[in-house]
């Protein structure tokens, strides 16, 4: 008997109350046809009510994928756990589900993405629930925030602090989800699951498992339905035992703004002369810095902002294949993607299941993360998950708390302060405009990331920008090396809020990296011992 139902079908089994688990990535495997179905029918029949959905990554973007946008109603969620939100420019209109949790309407969280995939996989597996270190000294700790993103959420606390065989930890409760809602590429008749034409698996497995074996129901939006006993069985990723509905959706977007790319998928691998290479500026010099960094032979993480065009830099100077990139997402490999398709790899080598690679994460098995950053303060630590001013330029949190926890290297990338204009001249930085807004700041909005905690664990981190290159030493920020052409005092020391020291050594920073076709050798450093 076939699974397939319409998009209403389903919705329409959703009680008041109701755990909903949702697997996507911004557009990536967003389930949209499914979530705008759930929030046409509250809008006529007022109904389901009071709904806590649950979001290990942002569910939908601001680019053509409402996703949890669709759900954005008062009355419809009282509850959203997220690990990250839509998000997008500033000179945008917020999403409706950030309107929503500004105002108080609903308690928000921000809890770490993999965290949310251990939850999860405990309350499939009918356990208590998750004791880990991830999320210590930042704004996951109760002792700061407690993943509270407004003043609905600080009344319900998801994460409390414990001692357990002599060390401190925290303790995140399972969460078993009534229902699962989750996207595939193909469904059969039995409601087996292929991924074909996808980027990503995400945590489709997990979600389904969590929501089965707490007895809820299982919904899987696909893009064609085929005859049972017709997909390969090394092929189908979430077998059919564990899917009570499907849903056809033959127009589903494969990732934010893109109908279909095979090279997403895996499907075809693109010729390497095809990827763009990054225009000559400051932001392209800050990439080729932190290329610098990389050893051969290493697996390295890579994550939104300048950093994302550092496979470029390899790329253009003939080291692609040198390391092996490593994205949240699952992509093993390949050459990760910009822009609207940030998250996908072309030419991987594999995809993994989010949760399996979070688990690489939160270990530190990897040799390197490349981040950016919002703000620094003069201990080293980092905010890159919340900014008041206009909170939907960020989207949270996101595998960030997960991937920087005990990673043994890892360098920060980005300008060193907001607004300022510059050019490159004869090998030179020139700042023709300062910036108005400090990101070396004495109070951070927001703790994502514990510098003193990185001194304690012997984390090596680097933070690398258009003008200096610093260091996070046990008394706090040091600048190691200055761009060409720059003043220490006045366009270094001056620009930053928080007091930075000064290497007895500080060199100047290479001038080829400042030369259009300046080609840079990798060089070992103290990130890179």
């Amino acid at each position: 008997m076939s699974k397939t139902k319409s998009a209403a079908d389903v919705a329409a089994l959703i009680r008041d109350g109701a755990i909903v688990a949702v697997n996507s990535s911004s557009g990536l495997c967003c389930p949209d046809a499914v979530l705008a179905a759930i929030g046409e029918r509250f809008r006529t029949e007022g109904a389901p009510r009071n709904i806590t959905t649950i979001h290990p990554i942002a569910a939908g973007d601001m680019f053509g994928t409402r996703g949890v946008d669709h759900l954005a109603q008062p009355g419809l969620i009282s509850t959203i756990i997220g690990g990250s939100y839509p998000s997008g420019p500033s000179s945008a209109e917020p999403p409706l589900i950030r309107q929503m949790l500004g105002r108080n309407e609903i308690a928000a969280y921000n809890v770490p993405s993999g965290i949310i995939f251990d939850i999860l996989r405990e309350g499939a597996a009918m356990r208590p629930g998750v004791l880990t270190k991830v999320g210590l000294d930042t704004f996951v700790d109760p002792a700061q925030e407690g993943c509270a993103m407004n003043e609905a959420a600080r009344d319900r606390p998801l994460v409390s602090k414990v001692e357990f065989q002599g060390e401190e930890w925290l303790y995140f409760p399972a969460i078993r989800p009534d229902v699962a809602i989750i996207r595939a590429s193909t469904a059969d008749e039995r409601g087996n699951l292929t991924f074909e034409n996808e980027g990503a698996y995400l945590g489709a497995m997990e979600l389904a498992l969590a929501a089965h074996n707490s007895g809820g129901i299982v919904i899987a939006q696909v893009r064609q339905v085929a005859q049972a006993g017709t997909l390969r069985p090394h092929d189908v990723r979430v077998p059919g035992i564990l899917v009570d509905y499907v849903v056809e959706a033959p127009n589903q977007l494969q990732t934010t703004a893109t109908p279909y790319d095979p090279a997403i998928s895996g499907e075809v691998f693109r010729p390497l002369d095809s990827f763009a290479l990054p225009p000559f500026d400051a932001a392209k010099v800050i990439a080729r810095r932190v290329a610098r960094e990389l050893q051969p032979g290493w697996a390295v993480n890579i994550g939104f902002g300048i950093s994302a065009n550092v496979p470029r830099i390899l790329l253009e100077e003939g080291r692609h294949g040198e390391v092996t990139w490593v994205i949240e997402q699952g992509a093993v490999g390949g050459i990760p993607l910009l822009d609207f398709k940030f998250g996908c790899s072309s030419n991987a080598e594999a995809f993994v299941a989010s949760p399996h690679q979070f688990t690489y994460f939160q270990a530190g098995g990897f040799d390197l993360s490349l981040l950016s950053f919002l703000q620094i303060d003069g201990n080293g630590s980092v905010n890159v998950s919340r900014l008041s001013a206009c909170p939907h330029v960020t989207a949270g949190s996101g595998g960030f708390v997960d991937i920087t926890s005990r990673a043994r290297r890892i360098v920060f990338s980005g300008y060193f302060n907001a607004g300022a204009k510059f050019d490159i001249v004869d090998g030179r930085l020139v700042i023709t405009r300062e910036g108005k807004i400090a990101k070396i700041v004495n109070q951070l909005e927001q703790v994502s990331f514990s510098g003193p905690r990185a001194i304690a664990q012997g984390q090596q981190v680097l933070y690398v920008t258009e003008r200096c290159v610093m260091q996070l030493t046990p008394d706090g920020l040091m600048v190691t090396e200055i761009a060409p052409g720059v003043d220490l005092q006045t366009q270094v020391l001056d620009q930053a809020e928080a007091p930075l020291l000064v290497s007895p050594s500080l060199r100047v920073m290479d001038a080829a990296l400042f030369q259009p076709d300046g080609k840079i050798a990798p060089q070992g450093s103290r990130v890179a011992a």
